[in-house]
C-alpha cells in the first residue's frame, strides 16, 4: 500500500482533528446551504465569449472533447478554469522522433 504524504498544513489539520479539538458548528445545515450557494455562483456560466483560434487547434480540441465524451465548449471552459485556478500546469511534450530535431 502506498504511503500517503501530507504537507505541513494537512498534517496540522489531521493532528488537530484526531484528539477532538474540532467542535461542530451550531447550524451545520445552514453552513452546507451557504457553501452550496457559493459553489453554484462560482460555477454558474453567465458570460459568453468569442475567441479566434486556428482551425487545427479547434479540430484537436473537438477530438479531445469527443474522446472525453463532453461538448468541446465545456472542455475549453474547463481548461480555462483549471488554468486560472492554478491546476493546469504546462507539460513539455516528449520528442516523438519524427525528424523535427535541429541539426547542429
Amino acid at each position: 500500500m502506498k504511503k500517503l504524504v501530507l504537507d505541513e498544513e494537512a498534517r496540522d489539520i489531521l493532528e488537530s482533528s484526531e484528539p477532538g479539538e474540532w467542535i461542530p458548528g451550531k447550524n451545520p445545515q445552514n453552513e452546507k446551504m451557504k457553501i452550496r450557494k457559493y459553489a453554484r455562483s462560482t460555477l454558474q456560466k453567465d458570460k459568453r465569449i468569442n475567441i479566434r483560434m486556428s482551425l487545427m487547434d479547434l479540430d484537436q480540441v473537438q477530438v479531445l472533447a469527443a474522446q472525453e465524451g463532453i461538448p468541446y465548449q465545456t472542455l475549453v471552459s474547463s481548461i480555462i478554469h483549471k488554468y486560472v485556478s492554478g491546476y493546469l500546469i504546462e507539460k513539455k511534450r516528449l520528442n516523438t522522433g519524427n525528424g523535427s530535431k535541429k541539426k547542429g
